[in-house]
């Protein structure tokens, strides 16, 4: 990776995925688009299973580390996205219908309801899902890598 300091935060997460798609010999295209405050990283090519990872955990790393060098002398930092193969759309229908699950369980109940541990990033998605529907909650409890989210009836 280069040190030129004149580079933009999109071409630093450029050649940072670059680097890593080299590393783990994907044969993988990778296609930036920015908006502003938002970068959106995307591979494409076959076979992104070692990208992504178990559970998502190492394309949660590369996006982690994307931010970080996308934010190097940069105020404010711009957001950072990483998909590869639709991954993250895949993934986000996922949370929702198990959201929706344990929405409905919840107020059946009138209990909270936990849902399996999850990624910060994956939280978020879950809070952000619920957040408006006015007849549950969200929280989180535990401590990491066990850290999970919770659903209770408002007013529980």
């Amino acid at each position: 990776m280069s040190d030129d300091d004149d580079q933009t935060p999109t071409d630093r997460v450029r050649e940072l995925l670059e680097h890593i798609s080299d590393a783990l010999e994907l044969d993988a295209d990778v296609e930036i688009a920015e908006d502003g405050e938002r970068i959106r990283a995307v591979l494409h090519g076959d076979d992104m299973g070692l990208f992504i990872g178990r559970h998502g955990q190492t394309i949660d790393a590369v996006q982690h580390l994307a931010f970080k060098v996308a934010a190097h002398g940069e105020s404010p930092a711009p957001k950072v996205e990483v998909d590869a193969a639709g991954y993250r759309e895949r993934r986000r229908q996922v949370l929702e219908r198990q959201a929706d699950q344990a929405a409905a369980d919840a107020l059946r109940s009138a209990r909270p309801v936990a849902l399996d541990a999850m990624s910060a990033t994956e939280r978020k998605v879950v809070h952000e899902y619920l957040k408006d529907r006015g007849d549950v909650e969200t929280y989180s409890e535990g401590t990491e890598p066990d850290r999970h989210l919770v659903v209770a009836p408002l007013g529980s």
